[in-house]
C-alpha cells in the first residue's frame, strides 16, 4: 500500500483540543501553515522507538514553517530552519541545504511571528539559559508553545550531529550512543533555535525546551547540548495552536506508542559522549 500521510490538526487554547483531517500527502496540494500552530511531523516517541522512515519531504515541510527544528531520514544529522531556509547539519558537523525531497521523520515549525524578546548576558549553563526563558514562559502562558531564536555571541557551545543510520534501525538513545559526533565551539556567533513544548504534550513530544544551532556564517550546526551564552538576544514567538502529521505507514501502525520513552528521550537529547562512556564503565564494573 501507498504511504501516506493524514494532518491532524488541533487548536491548544487552555483545555480545548480540536481537530480535523486533510487529504493524505501525494493527493492534494499542501495545506498553508497557519502562523499561530506549531507543525509537528510524527512523535518524538515515535523516533526515539526507531520509527526514521520520512513521512513528509523538505519540500511540503516549507508551507508550513519557516522557523524550527528536526531530522532527516534515517536520522541523518540535524534540521535547522532559519528564515525560510532548511539547513541540515551532517555527522561532520558541517551544514548543507538539502533538495526539496529530501524526506523527514519528525520535525516542528512555525511561521515565526515574535511577540516578546529578552536579552541574554553571560548565562553560564544550559541550566540557567533555561530558567531564564521559563520566566518569560511563566510571565506570558506556560500552556502555550514557544519558538524562540537566540542570536548572538556565544562564549561556549557543544553541538552533536549523528552518522546515517541504516535498517534495521535501532532505538534512537542506542543509535546515537553508537553513532553521535560532537563539536565543541568558543566566542562563536550564530542562533540557537529552540522549542519549547507545555506539560500536556508528554505523550506527543518533550516536554519544556530543546534547540538547535547554525553558526551566523550557516555552514556549521547541530543540535546543542551545552551552552554558555556570551551576550545574545532571545525573540520568542508564543503559538496557542498545535498541528500533527500522523502516517498509516505499516511499521509506524506496529509500534506500542503508549510505552513510557521519558528516559530513553532524556538519554537522546542530552547525553554526550563522555556521558556514554562513563555508563558504559560503571555497567562493567
Amino acid at each position: 500500500m501507498k504511504r501516506k500521510t493524514r494532518l491532524f490538526t488541533a487548536l491548544l487554547c487552555a483545555a480545548l483540543f480540536l481537530a480535523a483531517l486533510t487529504p493524505a500527502r501525494g493527493q492534494a496540494e499542501s495545506v498553508p501553515g497557519d502562523p499561530e500552530s506549531i507543525y509537528q511531523v510524527a512523535l518524538l516517541q515515535s523516533l526515539a522507538q526507531g520509527h526514521f522512515d520520512g513521512i513528509t519531504t523538505v519540500g511540503e515541510l516549507k508551507a508550513h514553517g519557516d522557523t524550527g527544528i528536526g531530522t532527516f531520514e534515517g536520522v541523518n544529522g540535524e534540521m535547522i530552519v532559519l528564515d525560510g531556509v532548511v539547513y541540515q547539519a551532517i555527522w561532520d558537523g558541517s551544514a548543507v541545504v538539502p533538495e526539496d525531497d529530501e524526506t523527514i521523520p519528525f520535525c516542528n515549525v512555525t511561521f515565526f511571528e515574535p511577540d516578546v524578546s529578552v536579552s541574554l548576558t553571560d548565562i553560564p549553563d544550559m541550566a540557567a539559559l533555561q530558567e531564564r526563558l521559563n520566566a518569560v514562559v511563566d510571565e506570558n502562558g506556560v500552556n502555550l508553545f514557544y519558538m524562540v531564536k537566540i542570536t548572538g555571541e556565544f562564549s561556549a557551545i557543544k553541538v552533536r550531529s549523528e552518522y546515517k543510520q541504516e535498517k534495521p534501525y535501532r532505538e534512537l538513545d542506542v543509535a546515537l550512543a553508537a553513532d553521535q559526533t560532537e563539536y565543541d565551539y568558543e566566542n562563536i556567533r550564530g542562533t540557537m533555535v529552540g522549542l519549547y513544548c507545555p506539560s500536556f504534550m508528554g505523550g506527543l513530544n518533550s516536554v519544556g525546551w530543546h534547540f538547535h544551532f547554525i553558526t551566523e556564517d550557516l555552514t556549521r550546526g547541530g543540535h546543542v547540548l551545552q551552552v554558555r551564552v556570551g551576550s545574545a538576544e532571545a525573540v520568542l514567538d508564543a503559538t496557542p495552536g498545535f498541528t500533527l502529521a500522523l502516517t498509516d505507514d505499516a511499521d509506524f501502525q506496529r509500534m506500542d506508542l503508549s510505552r513510557d520513552m521519558d528516559e530513553a528521550i532524556h538519554r537522546a537529547e542530552t547525553a554526550t559522549s563522555s556521558d556514554t562512556a562513563a555508563a558504559d564503565e560503571a555497567e562493567h564494573d
